[in-house]
């Protein structure tokens, strides 16, 4: 078995970037990754403008009251400031000429005669947005690599872009193995269960930004488990599958790889997790997770989640650890296997806590579903409480 550390170097050594790109529609790109670095080709703002609706004026001018030589809205052009006069100026409209400060209109008062008083004198630059205060034209403003969010795109859309290069999506094929598998919604016979891996390993795949592809489930035979892996290797880049990748007379699916592609790796010190099978079907990678729910779960959480994102395109990032004192006792560890315990962190009297769930079984599922983080415990690590742990949040809900 490779430790945890290990397997995880493995596979993101393995992880070959992706290189394809496209040119889309910003209004097609959310969650997509950015294959370059994006400049800016003008200043944000592109003139200095009002912060708020008031009066701009000069300072040096300032009176108790003046009057008003001008209106200025929001996408129209001023005139230069005359001297000793106000301009009437809404949010966002440029500064005329002349003027270096803006005093809002909760403070002004306009007179019968159309002069503007004011209750107090302002200050040089007072409520006035500089030109490039917020981008300077030249300055990078989003890295080649990145994950889109709603906030770059208007971004991208501040500096006049209309479209961004990004990469092609992580085309993940996916089916799962057993005879005893039978859809929801459908009766189960005896010694059957429902596929419940379908549905939380699907979405979690399209959460992480991966183009999904569903093939279903395979019965536990061996041929056309063949048949049904060069299938998805023809149509991803990544194939993944649930379930058969133990060493039992009915787990098909290493014996199917070895004689399609390569199994590299197939046994990790994980727990929940341990038989993780790992290899490539032409120039498609393969990845087998365990067929128990929770083994499988956790081991795209911990495992296949920083590799599939390093295929992906975006930057290695190291996963963000929290420590928090345990509010339970695990007595009895694994001597041989790193332990990712399912807890919540609970708000005490004493602060932030973590709650063990009571039932750890790999089958578990309400674990995950209850769960808001992994509590990571090294080989042969007892727990008593109040010790400090590391803590793992979920981010693939």
């Amino acid at each position: 078995m490779l430790s945890y550390q290990q397997a995880r170097d493995w596979l993101l050594e393995r992880a070959r970037p992706l290189s394809a790109r496209q040119i889309l529609l910003l209004a097609q790109i959310h969650g997509r990754v950015l294959a370059e670095p994006v400049r800016a080709a003008l200043d944000v703002p592109p003139h200095d403008n009002s912060s708020m609706d008031g009066y701009a004026l000069r300072c040096a001018d300032f009176a108790a009251a003046m009057p008003v030589s001008q209106r200025i809205a929001a996408g129209a052009a001023s005139q230069p400031l005359q001297p000793g006069s106000a301009a009437r100026i809404f949010t966002g409209a440029p500064i005329p000429p002349g003027a270096d400060a803006v005093i809002m209109q909760e403070q002004a008062q306009l007179d019968a005669d159309g002069k503007v008083s004011f209750a107090a004198a302002p200050r040089p630059g007072q409520n006035i947005r500089l030109r490039g205060e917020d981008i300077a034209n030249g300055q990078e403003i989003l890295p080649a690599g990145r994950r889109l969010t709603a906030a770059d795109l208007g971004l991208a859309a501040s500096i006049g872009l209309a479209a961004l290069p990004v990469l092609q999506p992580l085309r993940v094929a996916v089916f799962f193995t057993g005879d005893e598998l039978v859809e929801p919604g459908q009766p189960l016979a005896a010694g059957q269960i429902y596929n419940s891996n379908r549905y939380w390993l699907l979405p979690a795949l399209r959460q992480l930004g991966c183009e999904t592809i569903d093939l279903g489930a395979v019965r536990d035979d061996l041929d056309a488990t063949r048949r049904l892996l060069r299938d998805a290797a023809a149509a991803a880049d990544v194939v993944i599958t649930c379930g058969g990748v133990s060493v039992g007379e009915e787990d098909h699916v290493k014996a199917a790889v070895e004689a399609e592609g390569e199994l590299t790796l197939w046994t990790v010190a994980i727990k929940p997790g341990k038989p993780l099978a790992c290899g490539r079907i032409g120039d498609a990678d393969f990845i087998g997770l365990p067929g128990n729910p929770v083994s499988g779960f956790v081991t795209l959480q911990t495992l296949v989640r920083p590799f599939l994102q390093k295929r992906m395109g975006l930057p290695l990032a190291e996963q963000a650890i929290q420590r928090y004192p345990a509010a339970f006792a695990w007595p009895k560890p694994d001597a041989r296997r790193s332990e990712f315990l399912r807890v919540r962190r609970t708000l005490t009297d004493e602060g932030w806590q973590l709650e063990l769930y009571p039932q750890q079984s790999s089958g578990a599922l309400t674990s995950c579903a209850w769960a808001d983080g992994l509590a990571w415990l090294e080989p042969g690590q007892t727990v008593a409480p109040g010790d400090s742990l590391r803590y793992w949040a979920l981010d693939l809900a």
